[in-house]
């Protein structure tokens, strides 16, 4: 089960799950715990102290802690049942594999380039100015009054920053304390796959029952009708991403309008993670919130990291009416209580940008964008359309490995370039077998270099 992670780290370690290499269903097979079972581990799942032997015993590789008798006497793992199938996230692994590896990272989704020194230079005046205590709860002033006014000059929607704002340790904590703030155990939630993957974690531990809707390839357009026949009026939510992670589409208008009529029709919320609004390229993002109403039935989420490339730093927020941002409040306030406070100050400068910075902003983004994905197709990729974010996901059959999991370890191992196996955004693994996920938040001599490596070392079979 994943906890809050970009691109969001998190650790999910279990000693229950047994993965076979080169099987697109690694992460679903589950044992119950048996202290003398032996556990599995593919080469490829090599983090942390696990062997990287084929079959290797738990017991063999637990911390040891010093007994009062100066012996160190093995424990093994222990985990609740509710965190059992999952494991350390994708994102950690792959990130180790390309430091063991010397491979470039077009995996994890954070730029390798640093963000703008207007925002870092008020942090840095902040802790000066001793602005290093524990902030209110739910956001310092200033950067309420930044959140809602930028979110009132995108949307057109005006909101009280006092009262229908709560401010997060990044998106991910935003997402959590929505979930667990607003969801009942049973309570019916809609996800559409593939998705980031805390959205399974986090409903998994809230205890709600999750009914997945896929978005398949090329344009991963919304199923309408099999959503029309999933939603009812025992679905409480619809957990959706726009643009979204990791295939780049954006939800349509007309897509919205129909969700959002279901949503009506129902009486379900909507609980909309907007973090890539700033990167929209082929279309503006819309807010589902600003449809007619809608407001009243969705908490918007979002954060600072992407748009600023200050990913380390974890500033989030949730917006929503009195009525639905309480439970996220007070979710939030027994998850991590308050948030960086110099950063907060330094966010809200960030939120203050002209418009200026957001234009520049795609524009290099589309850039790079441009130099990744034609790489790619030169590569022999089948490239998937991406009209936001910075990811882009690609059909790697062509190369001949069995599936998205295998390719990825052929990729880092033999061509040192590092992309994440879709198959972990999935509720069945098997749907995301064939697709590969790159990002192009890099630097474009490293976005060149990693094609370079791909030209060379990587063959169409």
């Amino acid at each position: 089960m994943l906890l809050p992670s970009c691109i969001r780290p998190s650790f999910r370690i279990t000693t229950t799950t047994t993965f076979y290499k080169h099987s697109s269903h690694w992460r679903h097979h589950i044992t119950p715990i048996n202290h003398s079972r032996r556990l599995s581990v593919p080469t490829f799942i090599n983090s942390a102290s696990i062997s990287t032997a084929s079959s290797t015993t738990v017991e063999d590789h637990q911390p040891s802690v010093m007994a009062q008798d100066g012996s160190t006497p093995h424990h093994p793992l222990q985990v609740a049942k509710r965190l059992e199938k999952f494991k350390t996230t994708i994102f950690t692994q792959m990130s180790s594999l390309a430091i063991e590896h010397g491979a470039i990272n077009l995996g994890q989704g954070f730029p390798n380039f640093d963000g703008p020194d207007f925002v870092k230079d008020v942090a840095i005046q902040a802790i000066k100015d001793g602005k290093n205590q524990y902030a209110r709860g739910f956001g310092v002033p200033d950067l309420n009054s930044a959140i809602a006014a930028r979110f009132h000059k995108d949307t057109g929607l005006t909101v009280d920053p006092e009262k229908e704002i709560t401010v997060t340790s990044g998106c991910t904590e935003a997402i959590a304390a929505t979930i667990l703030g607003l969801i009942n155990p049973g309570d019916e939630v809609i996800v559409f796959a593939p998705f980031y993957d805390s959205y399974e974690a986090t409903l998994s531990m809230a205890g709600a029952k999750i009914t997945c809707i896929t978005l398949r390839p090329p344009d991963f357009s919304l199923p309408i009708e099999e959503l029309k026949s999933k939603v009812s009026k025992n679905t409480r939510a619809i957990l959706m991403n726009t643009p979204h992670n990791p295939t780049g589409k954006m939800f349509t208008r007309e897509e919205l309008d129909q969700i959002a009529s279901l949503c009506i029709e129902n009486d379900v919320l909507v609980f909309s993670d907007e973090v890539y609004d700033k990167l929209s390229f082929e279309m503006d993002h819309i807010s589902i919130a600003s449809l007619p109403g809608m407001y009243e039935r969705t908490v918007t989420l979002n954060s600072l990291g992407k748009t600023f490339s200050l990913t380390g730093w974890k500033i989030g927020w949730a917006i929503a009416p009195t009525h639905l941002i309480w439970g996220v409040k007070q979710a939030h306030s027994y998850l991590t209580f308050a948030t960086s406070t110099p950063m907060q100050y330094a966010a809200a400068a960030a939120l203050r940008a002209p418009d200026s910075y957001y234009e520049e902003l795609r524009k290099d983004y589309k850039a790079k964008k441009e130099i990744l994905v034609e790489g790619l197709k030169s590569v022999g990729f089948n490239v998937y359309p991406s009209s936001g974010t910075y990811f882009v996901v690609v059909d790697h059959t062509p190369f001949g490995l069995p599936n998205d999991v295998a390719f990825c370890e052929y990729l880092i191992k033999e061509v040192g370039v590092v992309a994440i196996p879709t198959s972990v955004f999935y509720l069945d693994p098997s749907e995301g077998k064939n697709l590969v996920r790159f990002t192009f938040c890099k630097d474009e001599e490293t976005l060149r270099s990693a094609v370079g490596r791909m030209k060379e070392r990587l063959a169409r079979k």
